[in-house]
């Protein structure tokens, strides 16, 4: 089965593809995409649907997971933009028939580190080893990402 986990933002929305197939888990490709900041909100936009459909094409998944959008009181502007961006990938998602499923950060986290209040940094460190990759060359956005497609992978017994 191929996971395409998304951590999406405007200012940089991280992915990961992996494959699970009979037990053995594989990387197939990461990475972050970043639209200029000084770019138009559309057409920011428009580079991640961009970006992400042809991703999408090439790869094809058969599941997307995104985490569940939550809202804090001191920046609600922010989960309205992380709105638009989510948008955009649910769009994609009916556009490549691809399943679409969400899923809470305290659950991703506790699925792949073993405890919901693990940090970015520790998630990270997990992910890496887990898929054999050097730490340092994955984003914090690009291991979120793969943190979501290896938490469904867990949480689902792929």
């Amino acid at each position: 089965m191929r996971i395409l986990g998304i951590d999406p933002g405007l200012k940089a929305t991280g992915y990961g593809f992996i494959e699970f197939n009979k037990g053995m888990i594989r990387l197939i490709e990461t990475g972050t995409i970043e639209p200029k900041q000084k770019d138009l909100f559309q057409d920011r936009l428009n580079k991640i649907y961009i970006i992400l459909d042809e991703l999408i094409q090439e790869h094809k998944p058969e599941v997307m997971v995104l985490e569940k959008l939550y809202s804090h009181h001191n920046h609600p502007i922010t989960s309205s933009i992380l709105g638009h961006v989510r948008g955009v990938i649910c769009i994609l998602c009916a556009k490549r028939s691809v399943e679409l499923a969400e899923l809470s950060p305290k659950r991703i986290r506790k699925s792949v580190a073993g405890n919901g209040n693990a940090s970015k940094i520790q998630v990270k460190r997990l992910v890496a080893e887990i898929l054999n990759v050097d730490e340092q060359r994955l984003t914090l956005d690009a291991s979120d990402a793969l943190a979501l497609a290896l938490g469904y992978a867990n949480i689902n017994r792929c």
